[in-house]
Order: C-alpha cells, then structure tokens, then sequence
C-alpha cells in the first residue's frame, strides 16, 4: 500500500498542491477539512480534476488530523493506493433525524456480501441518530463485522456539516466504504479518558437521543445545577461535562454521550446518541493528561499483528470535538502519542468530530461514542 498526504491551506492554491498525490495513481482519496473549503465553489472541482479516476470520500470538521500536526481551517488530502484490497463506496441521503435508521440499513444493504471484511462510515454531523444509523447497519451486517467511522463535524457549531463523495458535495449524504481482500488488515482501537463524578442518575424519561428527565425532574434543570457558571454557555459548554451512560444495575456500558443541544421549553437535553431508557447516567470531565493517555490507550489496542505489514499503513484518527476543548493548545499531544506507538510507517489522517463510531474498548459490537479517541488501521499484509 502506498499512501501520500498534503495539508492544504488555500482552496486557489490546491490544484498544483495535488500533483504529489497523483504520481501514486490513488483508487481512494480521504478529504477531511473545514467548512470555509467545502463551501468554496472550485473545491469540488479541483479535487475532481486532479483525481478522476478515484474514489472521493470526505467530510467537514471541527479540527482535521494529519501526519504533521492537528490544524484548523485546512483540509487534509491524504491519496490511498491499495496493491490487492478492493473497496466499494456507497452513499444514501439522510432528510429526518427519524430516518437514521433506514439510512444505515440502506447503507448496508448495498455492501453486503460474503466477501466484506470490514467498513468505515462517515455520517453527518447534525440532525441525526448516530446510534440508529449504526444499528440499521449492524441489522442488515451483523454485529462481529468491524465498522468505524464517523460524523461529520462543524467547528463546533453544530449547525450545519458536509459530506463529500465523488458524487459532489452535500449537507444530507452519508457514506460507506466497504473493504473487501484477503491480505487486508483491518484493526481498531478506541478509549475516553474522562473521569465520572457526582452521583448517578436514574433515567426517568427519555425517547431515542433526547433526555427529558432524571430522577423525575427536568433534565436540563438537573444538568444545569451541576455546572453552574459553565451553564451559560449552553450548549457549547456542554462539550465539557458529558455524560457516561450506565446499565440498570448502575454497570459501564463503556459508552460516552455529549450534549448537542438544549430546550428550554420542554427542559429537555439533545444528547449526540440514543439513550438506554432503563439505565443511568453519570456526569464526566477530563484533564488534558487524562486525554492523552486515552489516546495511547486505543493505540495500543491495535498494534498486535501489525509486524507484517507490507509498504505504508494508514490510520485514520477520530477524536472529539469536545477533546479539543479541554486539551486546547495541547490538543497535538494525543495525535503525538497515537504516532509515537504506531511508528513513522504509519500515515495519520482524520477529524474532529461531533460523534466517533468503532466497536468499544476491546469489544466487537460497534457503536457510536462522545468524547473518545477512535484510531481505524488500515493496512496491507504480505
């Protein structure tokens, strides 16, 4: 496998930029960048012009990942040429949160086949179930098959985010990539490094993603309480202090949940993920040290069998938004760490995101998660 990168900084300066990539005749194309590029007229354009006879596959961020270091209002173009893996990229538009579901379903039905060994997805970043999408997945693919991925991200905003495929550019798209080759490696490892505090809180009324109460009180009432000063800043604040979700016997369930947005009519929190009816929540915060030895965490998790990988590897890094927050100017320490373990062979390449999919801390079953650091290796093997 051979793979190129470059970090682009002006849209009217990319097109000589590319030349690099198009020596390695890449069949895939990762393109992860801000939102001031992907609305830029001649964006698409360029791309399109300089790689014709690739897969383009991309979404905006809230910060993109590279090799070098993380940047902002950049996109990463990191060119893939596979030497026997094969993929197939499949798209479906998502119009209503409430379709989640169906979308991923019909996602999955399009890349079902004996033959597939694993997918990456990347979802939008707003008006979405990132928890339905997988499931439709996961129903159609079964829950052993290794997906990762995912949503898209906005700087922070979540307003409005970008999905880009060869088919162009779209606020609605989400997209598949199904890998399929026997000498292909496919390996994930994904960790938080958020520490809970408080006490936990039964769910008493919830429907999908939206959390209307705890302990039979307003929930955005309860959540207000606990973070007192940092509650004006609502929601943004809430990237901060999310929620670890619990069983119903007070149990981790290894999964993490993010405030995306609030009503103050109805007191209701609009969590990124659905929510488990019968289970608990627990309030979280994090250190930046904290972080950063998640991150090594989830790199570690792979690294087994990486020993004969043939040419260079990618590994495509999905972080939160919510992390690059409170680690701030030492938000390259995590990326850092992640490359230390996974060795100078090994391209990075990701986002910031506003949800992150991969199967749990040495788990099989994916699902989507808040405030964790997700790490996709993807190599080939001799």
């Amino acid at each position: 496998m051979k793979i190129s990168q470059i970090v682009i900084d002006d849209v009217s300066e990319a097109a000589k930029s590319l030349a690099p990539l198009v020596q390695i005749s890449p069949q895939l194309v990762f393109v992860f960048g801000c939102v001031g590029h992907f609305t830029h007229p001649d964006f698409f354009n360029v791309l399109k012009t300089a790689f014709p006879d690739a897969e383009l596959v991309g979404c905006t961020t809230a910060g993109e990942i590279s090799s070098v270091a993380v940047t902002n209002k950049t996109s990463i173009v990191t060119a893939i040429h596979f030497d026997s893996a094969t993929f197939k990229v499949v798209t479906s538009d998502l119009n209503e949160m409430e379709d989640s579901y169906q979308t991923g379903h019909e996602l999955a039905v399009q890349l079902q086949s004996s033959a597939l060994r694993a997918v990456i997805l990347l979802g939008q970043g707003v008006n979405i179930n990132g928890s339905a999408l997988i499931e439709g997945m996961t129903e159609v693919l079964g829950t052993t098959l290794p997906i990762t991925g995912g949503l898209a991200g906005d700087e922070g905003a979540f307003t409005k985010t970008y999905t880009l495929s060869s088919c162009g550019i779209s606020t609605s798209t989400n997209i598949a990539i199904g890998f399929v080759g026997d000498k292909l490696l496919f390996s994930h490892g994904s960790f938080g490094g958020w520490k809970p505090f408080g006490p936990t809180r039964k769910v008493t009324k919830c429907l999908g993603n939206v959390l209307y109460e705890l302990d039979d009180k307003p929930a955005l009432d309860v959540y207000k309480r606990y973070l007192g000063e940092y509650a004006k800043d609502l929601p943004g604040s809430g990237l901060l202090f999310p929620f670890e979700m619990l069983s119903d016997s007070r149990e981790s369930l290894g999964q993490i949940r993010t405030i995306l947005g609030v009503n103050e009519d109805d007191g209701s929190l609009i969590l990124a993920g659905a929510i488990n009816p019968d289970g608990y929540l627990r309030l979280m915060h994090a250190h930046t040290n904290d972080l950063v030895d998640g991150a090594e965490t989830a790199a570690n998790a792979i690294i087994e069998g990486t020993s004969s990988v043939m040419g260079q590897a990618l590994g495509l890094l999905v972080s939160c938004v919510g992390r690059k927050l409170v680690m701030g100017g030492r938000v390259d320490e995590e990326v850092e760490a992640v490359s230390d373990i996974l060795g100078d062979a090994t391209i990075l390449c990701g986002f910031y995101s506003n949800g992150e999919i991969c199967p749990g801390y040495k788990l099989e079953v994916c699902s989507l998660h808040n405030q964790t650091m997700t790490i996709t290796y993807l190599a080939e093997m001799n």
